[in-house]
């Protein structure tokens, strides 16, 4: 009776193993779409503030909250909303989120003062929020064994989104002003309709392609190729005797993570937030023309994070992470010296290097944290982010205190936050 069962019982697993290593791309293109319309529109908040300063009075301040009320929304509540998502999976939060986006973009292009600005804002940072964690978790069941691959072109889709900043407020806001945002209700709709149609992917797969328990060595092996079952990994960490040492390892990764991302989204946010003002200052131009150099940047941070997930298949995560940041640290210090005719250059530099550990970071997370996807995607996408977003109030605070070079100098340096990942957990090792 035991043999039928077992012999009944053998294709199963079989067809099961076969759908985990193979990669779902029009999942993971469809994912990605949905973060490039997502992130676009987390994009008109930054975007529109140049358009509304004048109009609604905001000081650098007041701007640095509004940048806040967006990132902070976003960010903390993914790592509760990870977690929710872990012990009970809501496929159709995606499009959920992306209502909430809708309302939000609505009430962005009506908003009369600083205080219902900030409610719309925030209603965009939520629908980011309920977003993220479920996009994070329906890559990582699509991406079969290209993991680093598959998470390049989810991460490409939001940071392309992004990148539309400079574009929209030299061409959309700049010019229109304020009801420039209607248009993204547009937006918003079709982000509802691609997410129906993926949530409805994972919902008839979760069940079926939710990766087993496994200790954060077992993921280690399977970064380096390894088989999850190979000698000094399961066997060593996997016993009860080691399991302190398994979360300490897990602990000193994931605390390492946030810091290395929250001082890339702080200097990321310098750029993208107040560069313009600097470029405008410092080289007697308008912010219309101050645009190109952030759109520069933007565009080879895309190329940037689609490169680094391949990259860190083949050299490891912990290789990229580390190169990413050190390569970034001379260029981002030099920055605020630079003349004019090297500013755009300099920029490209930046934006790919520092892009290049963008996605890799994630994937890294969710490597140490193999049965707590969402979780790990809420505290690296979220819950760092959301550092960085405080970093935004104080650098806008700073601002207005002591002007915008000396502020610039200063976040110069935060690249070199990020070289404490050389403590990373070396994931290719047992």
């Amino acid at each position: 009776m035991t043999t039928s069962e077992g012999s009944a019982a053998k294709p199963a697993p079989n067809a099961h193993a076969q759908a985990a290593v193979r990669t779902v791309f029009p999942v993971v293109l469809g994912v990605s779409a949905i973060h490039m319309l997502n992130d676009s529109m987390q994009a008109v908040v930054p975007a529109i503030l140049p358009a509304l300063q004048q109009p609604l009075d905001l000081s650098y301040t007041q701007i640095g909250f509004v940048i806040f009320a967006l990132n902070i929304t976003s960010s903390l509540l993914q790592p509760v909303i990870g977690m929710y998502s872990d012990r009970k999976p809501s496929p159709f939060m995606l499009p959920l989120g992306m209502l909430m986006s809708l309302v939000g973009m609505a009430g962005i292009a009506l908003a009369p003062n600083y205080f219902a600005l900030l409610a719309a804002v925030v209603l965009v940072g939520l629908g980011s929020a309920v977003f993220h964690p479920e996009g994070s978790k329906v890559v990582f069941l699509a991406a079969g064994e290209r993991r680093g691959l598959a998470q390049s072109i989810y991460q490409v889709g939001g940071n392309g989104g992004s990148s539309l900043q400079p574009l929209m407020t030299r061409y959309l806001f700049l010019p229109f002003g304020q009801l420039a945002a209607f248009w993204f209700m547009g937006v918003a709709a079709l982000a509802v309709a691609v997410s129906w149609f993926v949530s409805r992917w994972y919902k008839g797969n979760m069940h079926l392609r939710r990766p087993k328990p496994r200790p954060a060595s077992a993921a280690a092996g399977a970064e380096a190729g390894a088989p999850a079952g190979a000698a000094g990994t399961d066997r060593t960490l996997g016993s009860e005797t080691r399991r302190g040492g398994v979360a300490a390892y897990v602990w000193l990764g994931m605390s390492l993570l946030v810091l290395l991302t929250f001082a890339r989204s702080t200097y990321h946010t310098a750029i993208l937030t107040y560069y313009q003002y600097f470029y405008a200052e410092q080289f007697g131009s308008t912010l219309a023309e101050a645009q190109l150099p952030l759109f520069v940047f933007g565009l080879v941070g895309v190329a940037g994070t689609f490169f680094g997930g391949p990259i860190a298949d083949k050299f490891g995560s912990k290789t990229v992470i580390f190169g990413s940041m050190a390569g970034t640290a001379p260029f981002a210090m030099a920055l605020p010296f630079l003349p004019e005719a090297w500013v755009v250059p300099v920029l490209m530099v930046i934006g790919f290097i520092s892009m290049l550990g963008f996605s890799v970071v994630v994937v890294y997370a969710q490597l140490l944290m193999p049965n707590h996807i969402g979780t790990a995607s809420g505290l690296i996408v979220g819950l760092a982010f959301g550092m960085g977003a405080l970093g935004a109030v104080v650098l806008g605070s700073f601002i207005d205190h002591f002007g915008l070079k000396p502020v610039f100098i200063a976040a110069s340096v935060l690249p070199l936050l990020g070289l404490v990942t050389f403590k990373l957990p070396d994931l290719r090792k047992p």
